[in-house]
């Protein structure tokens, strides 16, 4: 019997929109009104601003181990751009841009990175979830939560992000097996930054592409310029466009670039070289941003330095309230709050005598 080829219905494709020259393709040019362009890059300038100031709180022993996120921004915002405020986003831990565009607070991203976990606690009205650092993690509990918007026949869609270093551990092939053959309404963003934290992108697979892996859970998959924001917007509308219509889930592949270290306890200079990091420098998605917003006239020089004026003083404000709420003492039972909709009988158990415990230590010390 002949060989013979099969058909399958996916290719990958390479998309490029603004390319670090600032040459644009207006063909792929995707529609942001004019009130838009200016939230994205004003999002941007935040992120970057209060990573720079992050690292500095973090070296002066303000804050503890954070992960920066220098050089990833565009391809954060323009994903979480083209979700609703309804829709579920799924971080993993270096999606700070991301959950600014959300509505986090920067104070609160100072209190979690002091040692507060209370401060990351997700409002009963919001549709995100925490970070979470076990790498791939919570690419299940996006699929969780796409299976759910699914069985309940609601108009969400979930995203979630997440590294190259995540698409070599088991979670991340089990979550893409589960959401293409139910056909939920989730799409994976993968941030590969090159590295996953000293260990090459070509260490980890032999495939030429991340986004090629989505051919062997028969979903779409696209490699996209993650530095370019109209590229990974354009890219993300699509597949948020497609989940929402019932077509299933999209695997999106963000070149980009992690410009900084992996984390703060991190030392990247024994594992890459200054040549590497100054020819993704070339690709900065900021600057890229802010000529394309000067072209289109929504920005120019001036307002740009204004906006530097703005951004230091939001940023400050922020420092002061953390740092004052750092001084208080915290409540104790906090420990049990924020992880289930109902306790379980163990913690309501361990809570009761928790409680019991720290009234007789109040009684005993004011009786001294």
């Amino acid at each position: 019997m002949p060989k013979s080829e099969l058909e399958l219905p996916y290719r990958i494709e390479v998309l490029s929109v603004l390319d670090e020259t600032g040459h644009l393709d207006q063909a792929l040019e995707p529609e942001l009104t004019p009130e838009m362009l200016p939230r994205l890059h004003r999002t941007m300038l935040l992120g970057r601003r209060f990573d720079e100031r992050m690292l500095s709180l973090q070296r002066q022993g303000r804050i503890g181990t954070f992960p920066p996120i220098k050089g990833q921004e565009a391809s954060q915002l323009g994903a979480v751009a083209a979700l609703e405020a309804n829709d579920w986003m799924v971080p993993c831990f270096r999606e700070m841009v991301a959950q600014l565009w959300r509505g986090a607070r920067l104070e609160n991203f100072l209190l979690y990175y002091a040692g507060f976990d209370e401060a990351v606690a997700i409002g009963a009205e919001q549709h995100d979830l925490p970070v979470s650092i076990p790498v791939a993690s919570q690419l299940p509990h996006a699929v969780g939560l796409a299976w759910s918007i699914k069985y309940r026949n609601q108009p969400q869609v979930a995203m979630t992000f997440f590294g190259d270093g995540a698409t070599s551990e088991g979670d991340f092939h089990e979550a893409l097996n589960f959401a293409s053959v139910f056909q939920l309404p989730v799409v994976f963003v993968c941030q590969n930054n090159q590295w996953a934290i000293s260990i090459p992108r070509h260490r980890q697979t032999h495939s030429r592409t991340l986004a090629q892996k989505a051919l062997a859970y028969d979903m779409p998959g696209i490699q996209v310029d993650g530095n370019d924001l109209l590229a990974v917007f354009r890219a993300a509308r699509e597949a948020v466009e497609r989940a929402r219509g019932g077509g299933g889930p999209t695997l999106i592949e963000c070149v980009t670039y992690r410009m900084s270290v992996h984390t703060t306890a991190d030392d990247p200079s024994r594992y890459r070289t200054d040549a590497e990091v100054e020819e993704w420098v070339k690709r900065d998605p900021l600057e890229r941003f802010q000529r394309y917003c000067i072209d289109k006239g929504v920005l120019d020089q001036t307002r740009i330095e204004q906006l530097e004026q703005e951004i230091a003083a939001e940023i400050q404000e922020a420092v002061g309230r953390a740092e004052a709420k750092m001084k208080q003492e915290p409540d104790p039972m906090d420990l049990f709050e924020h992880m289930y909709d109902q306790l379980p009988r163990t913690l309501v158990e361990q809570r009761e005598a928790f409680t019991r415990q720290l009234a007789a230590e109040r009684e005993e010390a004011r009786h001294g």
